[in-house]
């Protein structure tokens, strides 16, 4: 019998798995990709913490972190985070992360955006990557179990409590049930459905959050995404807020520097993107690094823009646009990390524990899936030594029928089209800049798709491996978190950190609550609740 089940393979399930194990409980690790594919790799600059009080405290942190937040967000869920950070540091150290140091052997940091102080340790530009691999070093170490490439199809809720789920082996083409005393979704945000206008990659399409939206778990602030101000321009591949951090430049067409660039993200990237959208070129200056530097502290960086623009940072302005690139909403938990639905929490992207609020500051996102993930795991690995048993229902095969039921879809309608064409009004109608008009244009034609959905089929029928079903279910789950994203943005009449509104420019108080969206009896029910 499982114990704790995990539904996702980056740093946040890592961690949890880590944890859960080391509580003495059997773990399943289950994803749609491999470890190292997850999208915690691309979080490039760093992880926040308070390593050396003698020029920063705790409660500065926690005051910058408010402060980004715009006030939706839980002072006391922030304290458990900061509190703890320079002991989430000092554990990733101890098991290998390899931080850049001084030349006094102390943990090395950098500043960014929104933050008054000096506070971001960092691995050069591949922090995200190098905790992703300890941790999963570590996994294997201790023996996890993990299944890669299983699709999350179903919750399996059984009297208000969840016992499990059901996944598509995508190699057998075959569905399978996976029962849990406990469940953790660790499944990561949703800014990928915002296709060719996100840094994310192409296996990030919220299905976690959908499937969990569906299964009847809460949502909240669901209308705030934010948008990196710094991409490669016709890729949109991240270029890390260490670039500004390490002292780039934001320069315009005529080379002149327009904005101070460590403001938080959402002043930044809305500064360029009004220059954009008058047809002007904004760049991306860090020739007066010097090459010695780039190289050792932004080596990806040089990489990429030469791989993908043909750009020699150390030489040439770098062009950028800004990009979706992280979901502050998500599923709505405490600070135990549980959902409203007994023996299911989540943790990680997927989740808003209200740390974030409406706009995150950078650096604080790695340090909030370690955090948040390593309380996942204890408290569901705690809560299934109170259960002793799982009466197994019978699901599987509805899900069985499901997918067959795919399977013959005439394939009247291109779905890959349908998802460039969302993708493309997300940006432009829910992107920095909204207004009721083109919320209510988009709505219109999310239901238009969700209603020919029947009509765009799939043309490889095969079971094994087939990556045409696996991208239809992903493109269903894109257009029903896209619904949920436009409604919350709608009812959000103010305009608060990533949340812009033309129409109402200024931030309400009547507004310093929390959205909160979920399926009641087959519709969706939303409501604004004060923050707790």
């Amino acid at each position: 019998m499982i114990d704790v089940l995990i539904i996702g393979s980056g740093i946040a399930g890592l961690t949890a798995a880590i944890n859960a194990s080391n509580n003495n409980s059997k773990v399943l690790v289950l994803s749609k990709t491999y470890p190292t594919h997850s999208q915690s790799v691309q979080a490039q600059g760093g992880i926040n913490a308070v390593l050396y009080e003698d020029d920063d405290s705790i409660d500065t942190h926690v005051e910058d972190t408010y402060k980004a937040s715009c006030k939706l967000s839980n002072k006391d869920n922030i304290k458990v985070m900061c509190q703890n950070a320079k002991e989430t540091i000092y554990w990733l150290d101890s098991i290998g992360v390899p931080f850049n140091r001084t030349n006094k052997n102390k943990i090395s940091q950098r500043k960014f955006g929104g933050t008054k102080k000096i506070r971001t340790c960092y691995s050069s530009d591949y922090t995200g990557l190098k905790i992703l691999h300890t941790l999963y070093d570590r996994c294997l170490e201790q023996n996890i179990e993990f299944k890669s490439e299983h699709l999350l199809l179903n919750l399996i809720i059984e009297n208000d409590k969840c016992i499990g789920v059901t996944a598509l082996d995508i190699k057998e083409g075959t569905v399978k049930e996976f029962l849990s005393k406990t469940t953790i979704l660790a499944t990561g945000g949703y800014a990928g459905i915002y296709t060719n206008h996100t840094t994310n990659s192409y296996s990030n399409t919220a299905d976690g959050i959908a499937i969990a939206f569906d299964a009847g778990v809460e949502l909240s602030n669901m209308e705030f995404v934010q948008f990196h101000p710094t991409s490669l321009e016709n890729s949109n591949i991240l270029i890390s807020e260490s670039a500004r951090g390490e002292g780039g430049y934001l320069l315009d067409e005529e080379e002149n520097r327009f904005i101070d660039e460590l403001k938080p993200r959402d002043e930044v990237a809305r500064a360029i993107y009004e220059r954009i959208e008058k047809n002007q070129k904004v760049y991306l200056d860090l020739r007066h690094l010097g090459i010695d530097k780039i190289k050792e502290l932004m080596p990806q960086e040089r990489r990429l823009a030469l791989d993908y623009s043909n750009i020699k940072i150390e030489e040439q302005l770098l062009p950028i646009t800004p990009a979706s690139h992280y979901s502050m909403g998500g599923i709505k938990t405490d600070k135990d990390s549980k959902t409203n639905i007994k023996n299911l929490f989540a943790c990680g992207e997927c989740a808003e524990a209200s740390i974030h609020g409406a706009n995150r500051l950078g650096g604080n996102s790695l340090l909030e899936i370690v955090t948040f993930g390593k309380i996942a795991g204890i408290n569901a690995s705690n809560e299934a030594k109170q259960i002793n048993e799982i009466n197994k229902p019978n699901t599987i095969s509805k899900e069985i029928n499901r997918i067959n039921e795919i399977y013959n879809y005439p394939n009247e309608i291109n779905f890959y089209d349908k998802k460039d064409e969302i993708g493309k009004l997300l940006y432009d109608n829910l992107g920095l800049f909204r207004n009721e008009i083109k919320i209510l244009d988009l709505i219109d034609k999310i239901k238009e798709i969700q209603s020919e959905i029947k009509s765009m089929g799939i043309s490889d029928k095969s079971k094994f491996y087939n990556k045409n079903l696996v991208e239809f279910i992903e493109f269903k789950n894109i257009i029903n978190v896209a619904l949920l994203v436009c409604i919350s943005a709608l009812n959000r009449k103010e305009s608060r950190g990533s949340h812009f509104r033309l129409d109402f420019p200024f931030e309400l108080e009547d507004y310093e609550k929390n959205c909160i969206i979920k399926k009641l009896n087959d519709e969706i029910v939303f409501k604004f609740e004060e923050i707790r």
